[in-house]
């Protein structure tokens, strides 16, 4: 097995869990778009739910001193539901996801359209709340 990292040295990972992704208030756009999302990381090759699987690729690139961890992400402020939802508003009509989207016949722009306008209510509503689940591992060679 090629050797991943020096004797001694240290590898620290960490990747988001699209699957586990929680969000408040409950909007069906928002379920479309992140269903939409995990389609697309898929073909592209991609892992959406990498978090989830960082111990198990840690092991099989050969890590036997891996310590795995968890942390998450909260947008609940006004402050960090203006930046995550505008992301989101932006990024589900003017970016590669959204060509590949339309492209492939993943998505319409009427349904893009939909999805951005729901990411502005979310981050609009006084009580949007948004958690993303991270899974961790540090592994030590």
């Amino acid at each position: 097995m090629r050797r991943v990292c020096r004797p001694g040295g240290l590898v620290a990972a960490r990747d988001s869990d699209y699957a586990a992704f929680t969000w408040f208030p409950q909007l069906p756009e928002l379920d479309e778009w992140l269903a939409l999302y995990r389609r697309i990381a898929w073909q592209n090759g991609g892992e959406p739910d990498a978090g989830r699987r960082m111990l198990s690729w840690a092991r099989a690139a050969g890590f036997v001193d891996v310590t795995p961890s968890a942390t998450t992400w909260l947008f609940a402020t006004p402050e960090d539901r203006a930046w995550w939802g505008g992301m989101w508003a932006d990024r589900v009509v003017q970016s590669d996801f959204a060509r590949q989207a339309v492209d492939r016949g993943e998505a319409t722009v009427p349904d893009l359209r939909r999805m951005s306008e729901a990411w502005t209510a979310w981050a609009n509503a006084d009580d949007g709340w948004l958690a993303i689940l991270h899974g961790e591992v540090l592994c030590r060679a």
